[in-house]
This record gives C-alpha cells, structure tokens and sequence, in this order.
C-alpha cells in the first residue's frame, strides 16, 4: 500500500488541495485501473494490467485502510487484499508514519504461505519546493515463508504548481537466504480532475536475470478518489 507512495500522494493533491490538514475524521474510497501492478520493482500482475480500489479513515493523526487488486503469480491466487493503520505524527518539521500493513492472498496454493505482516516507519521533512523522505518496512515472518525480510528506501517529490508532481525513489530489498535487490523509480503525477489524477513512471531492479517479471517498464495507473 504504501509502497504506492507515488498515487497517495497525487491523490493527497486531488482530495485536498494545498491544505492537508483536517479537524474532523475523513472518509475517502478510490477505485483504479493500471497497465501493470508493479511492487518495489516487481510486477505482480505477470505484466499484465491491474484493478485495484480501497477505503480509508483518516484524522490528523491516526489513519486505517484496506486496498485490494488482481494479481497473477502464475499459480491459482488471483486477489491480494490489504489492512492497514498507522499514526501519524509531526515533531518540528518532520513527518511521521508510524504503522503496520497485512498482506492476504485469496486462493493462493496450499502451504504458499503467501500472508504476511509488515511494520512501518517512514519520515519526510520539506527541502525548499521539494519534500524528501525515508522508510522502513520490516516483517517477521515474510512472503512464501521467509524469515525476515526488510525494505528501505529514500524517496523525494517535487510539486510543479497545483496539478503535477514529480517524484522518484530509489529502495533495496532484502530477504533472510538471498533473492535481495535494488529497486528505483522515477515518475509524473497529474491532476486531471478534482477527483481523478494520472501516474506515469518508470520502474526498474538491478536483478533482471530473477525472470521477466524484474526488468524495466514504464506503467501508467489511472486513479479516482471520492
């Protein structure tokens, strides 16, 4: 979920305009469509397009969530649906997010042992016209059953005027026994309306001999916010 910083934040624009803040709790529902699902550098769709939409309640500082898409791993699991809830506070100039992510599989393989839990800490401070961030994404007991994984990225965005943002990142992936690599993007977001944007980016990893799946590609997401 979070590791679709890039439409959060366009859709941040779309919902709020230039100010964020808000006394009272929010609800908001998105629904998308994209020429590919790709996580931290990794297609989740086999390349093929993605339908993702979810719901979140929001107040100044504590927010939850559940986001769900089709995915395909060339085995019989076809949704991935997530929960999510973090807190989010600032000190002096820095923000923080502070949360925990759950990642489910529907009609994953027997013994797949494709679920798992994520925790989070991330922090972003504004740089001039620019915001510069990092995070941390910690699970104990990872995807397919793998002890311990860990991802950690910096990442930065810059707003041009009221409708575009420009954004990149740059993460590494790692898991206990190997299969560890380096992922970055780089991207354009737009405000088409007041309740859909547009995401153009490219993604690539430093490990295209793990398959098809890690090479480079540019994907285009299309999201509407309400």
């Amino acid at each position: 979920m979070t590791l679709r910083l890039p439409l959060l934040a366009l859709a941040a624009l779309v919902v709020a305009g230039p100010a964020a803040a808000q006394d009272a709790p929010s609800f908001d529902v998105n629904i998308g469509v994209a020429s590919d699902y790709v996580f931290r550098g990794v297609s989740q769709t086999d390349e093929d397009p993605q339908v993702f939409g979810g719901a979140d309640l929001a107040t100044d500082l504590w927010y939850a969530g559940v986001w769900v898409s089709n995915v395909d791993f060339g085995d019989s699991a076809d949704l991935e649906y997530d929960l999510y809830a973090g807190f989010t506070p600032t000190v002096g100039a820095v923000s923080l997010d502070l949360g925990v992510l759950y990642y489910g599989y529907t009609d994953a393989p027997s013994g797949a042992d494709y679920d798992y839990v994520e925790l989070q800490a991330a922090a972003s401070v504004p740089a001039g016209p620019a915001t510069l961030g990092a995070a941390v994404f910690y699970s104990p007991d990872s995807y397919g059953g793998v002890d311990h994984s860990l991802y950690y990225e910096v990442n930065g965005e810059v707003a041009m005027g009221e409708k575009l943002v420009v954004s990149a990142a740059l993460g590494r992936q790692t898991f206990d026994g190997g299969g560890d690599y380096t992922t970055w993007n780089v991207g354009l977001g737009y405000v088409l309306t007041d309740h859909l944007g547009i995401d153009l980016r490219y993604h690539d990893t430093a490990k295209h001999s793990f398959g098809d799946t890690y090479g480079s590609r540019v994907a285009v997401s299309l999201k509407a916010t309400f």
